[in-house]
């Protein structure tokens, strides 16, 4: 074998290789946004006069980094990814839940207030799991749609219309469920209607300006091969 036949074999390998290394930081990055996300709603902030839900600032970024996923590892791992990261989101819940109810060291610091921030949390995670599951499988099938029915052309605008669809239905789920004051829902985060309408409308400009911001990620790594997925569509 010639040098420059081993240098062709070694290409391919070093370009996976790299290809693998990308997707594990993104779909680290993916879950690591999910759970600051969940944890951070559970401070209501005030910015500009508005209420909003400071985990507004970092979830936006998952739809992006789940286009991410869809193009370097294919529709099904991203769908994958999408439950897989639901599973952890409930797991780490049940966690803080259990940690938050287990007695505090009366000579620690800082077990009431651990208690206090974390019990509420479930109804928090219980909102982005389903907000999560149904506003990102959308968004898988918009992007979908547009790399096989419109154009596998101008990565920012099959970002740009998957993220416009799935940001306001994901928007619309979370507040309802997270932040509307009904009794039935368990311990309330906000005690008015006009309230969580506040926090919908920041939220909804937050995720829309983050999501703007974060766009550039799809370029992080070379576009799939279409053409070939349309045929095996992984």
């Amino acid at each position: 074998m010639t040098d420059r036949d081993s240098a062709k074999q070694t290409r391919p390998h070093q370009a996976a290789t790299a290809l693998s290394r990308v997707a594990v930081v993104v779909v680290a990055a993916y879950i690591a946004a999910q759970m600051a996300a969940d944890i951070a709603s559970l401070k209501i902030g005030v910015i500009a006069g508005l209420a909003v839900d400071m985990g507004a600032f970092v979830y936006p970024v998952t739809f992006t980094l789940r286009d991410l996923v869809h193009k370097t590892l294919g529709k099904r791992n991203a769908q994958l990814l999408i439950i897989a990261a639901a599973v952890i989101n409930l797991g780490m819940v049940l966690y803080l839940m259990w940690a938050a109810a287990v007695p505090s060291d009366p000579t620690s610091f800082g077990g009431a207030e651990f208690s206090a921030i974390f019990a509420p949390l479930w109804r928090i995670v219980c909102a982005s799991i389903i907000a999560e599951l149904v506003s990102e499988m959308v968004d898988t099938e918009i992007y979908h749609l547009f790399v096989s029915r419109v154009t596998t052309r101008f990565q920012w605008l099959r970002v740009l219309v998957s993220n416009s669809v799935s940001v306001p239905i994901d928007n619309l789920l979370f507040v309802l469920i997270a932040f509307s004051p009904l009794p039935f829902l368990g311990a309330q985060l906000v005690d008015s209607w006009a309230a969580a309408w506040e926090i919908f409308l920041f939220n909804l400009l937050v995720k829309y300006g983050v999501t703007l911001v974060s766009m550039p990620l799809i370029y992080l790594t070379p576009d799939r091969d279409w053409a070939r997925q349309r045929q095996d569509p992984r």
